[in-house]
């Protein structure tokens, strides 16, 4: 069933939404953990998809209370270092369907992305399977350093959007959303459990040629 209101954008989400490289970015940060003395637990897909949606900082936080400033942020960049690395090379697994919902929705409206991750890391996704030419900007809080809901009002007045809808997996997602004032649909397939603040849910990202 279609959305009856009428949008001009979509910002999307990228992890969990439109990706999943959760697998790869386990063996990157798994890599980083060999290379030091003091990261107790081993890294698994499940440690990843536990932390998806958080700011890049904030993870590191949330996982190694336990270390220093010095050695949290020593070991944020050794992973940051061989994240993009691996990323480069195996990349992470699109969503069935994505290019050729993309290029429908490339016909109907302006797409962009927002995400939490580090700086470069939505450079390697528009990197695959020509992935750029569907997207007229992205930010990301690498970039700037500040929240995702300041993000998404960035792209918002920086490319004159009227009538954006965010696209997402996660709780931080939709509450992002609500306070950029832009519209929520809830990717339920991804990583997250959202059960209201979303105008729209779907279950597929294929379903949005139907829903948009």
């Amino acid at each position: 069933m279609a959305i009856t209101q009428n949008f001009d954008s979509i910002i999307f989400d990228l992890d969990g939404t439109l990706w999943d490289s959760t697998a790869n970015v386990a063996l990157a940060w798994q890599t980083a953990k060999s290379k030091v003395d003091y990261v107790k637990d081993d890294i698994t897909q499940q440690t990843v998809r536990s932390i998806t949606g958080m700011a890049y900082n904030v993870i590191f936080d949330t996982l190694y209370p336990y270390l220093d400033e010095e050695r949290r942020e020593e070991f944020k960049t050794l992973c940051a270092k061989h994240e993009l690395e691996i990323l480069h090379s195996k990349g992470g697994e699109f969503y069935p369907q994505l290019a050729e919902t993309l290029a429908y929705l490339k016909s109907k409206y302006r797409l962009f992305i927002v995400s939490n991750c580090q700086r470069g890391y939505i450079e390697v996704f528009l990197g695959m399977e020509d992935m750029l030419s569907y997207f007229d900007g992205h930010q990301c809080y690498g970039t700037k350093g500040q929240p995702k809901y300041q993000n998404i009002m960035d792209v918002v007045t920086d490319f004159n959007l009227q009538t954006p809808v965010y696209i997402g997996d996660t709780t931080g997602d939709r509450d992002s959303a609500q306070k950029a004032g832009v519209p929520f649909i809830f990717a339920d397939y991804g990583f997250g459990k959202v059960d209201d603040g979303y105008i729209a849910r779907i279950s597929r990202f294929g379903d949005l040629q139907q829903l948009l």
